[in-house]
């Protein structure tokens, strides 16, 4: 099958979020989708946290401070796009707000949890529901294998027990999420980013999915060419 020659003909989502645990491809996805829908890049920005380093190295007293750097710096990005009214075109995010209290659950105790939902609760975020969530699954050996490969020095010290903890809190969320239109897709088996043919699958997926809870199965993947 040529998926060249399919003519699909639906309304692209205007605020796309990408989502899954780290490794994933979450940011590679997103500069690839925001080139190909002309939209807006929002990117989070984690070489700026100065704690992370040492909370990847074992350092659980900066597990607090790093998660609530994260928190400010997002609510801050999306306050930034709300102000500019960036949602009125296409802008494709490489996080979600609510990735920050998944994140917050591992790393921190439950004191420290208390805390930080007191915070959050606090901050009064005003949250924008993506028109699209496109949350991104891999096996935790293909995730160390694409950590290790993209070589981010604080990285290193990432371990395939936290990343166990990291994808069953992921799961968790996605499988009761309901605020609107969920995309899943299993990137153990297909390459978004130099597989043309992949690619151009999902963006076609993307296109049409406007509603309820679905999941991506490229042709390739199952013996179709």
């Amino acid at each position: 099958m040529n998926i060249e020659n399919i003519n699909i003909n639906c309304d692209t989502s205007r605020y796309i979020v990408v989502e899954g645990p780290i490794g994933v491809g979450k940011t590679s996805l997103a500069k690839r989708l925001a080139d190909s829908l002309s939209g807006t890049l929002v990117l989070e920005n984690i070489e700026n946290n100065p704690f992370l380093d040492r909370f990847y190295q074992g350092g659980r007293d900066s597990g607090l401070p790093a998660q609530l750097f994260f928190l400010f710096q997002r609510a801050k990005q999306l306050e930034s796009l709300r102000q500019s009214d960036l949602f009125s075109n296409i802008s494709i995010a490489d996080f979600h707000i609510e990735k920050d209290r998944l994140f917050a659950s591992v790393n921190l105790d439950p004191s420290e949890m208390a805390l930080y939902e007191q915070i959050y609760e606090k901050m009064d975020i005003k949250k924008t529901t993506p028109n699209l969530v496109i949350y991104l699954q891999a096996d935790p050996d293909i995730l160390l294998e694409r950590i290790a490969r993209r070589g981010v020095p604080s990285e290193k010290f990432i371990d395939r027990d936290y990343l166990e903890k990291l994808i069953e809190t992921f799961a968790s969320h996605y499988h009761n999420y309901d605020d609107g239109p969920l995309l899943i897709v299993n990137t153990t088996s297909i390459d978004l980013i130099n597989n043309h043919e992949d690619y151009e699958q999902l963006l076609d997926q993307i296109k049409c999915t406007t509603g309820g809870r679905h999941f991506f199965n490229p042709l390739t993947a199952i013996g179709f060419s």
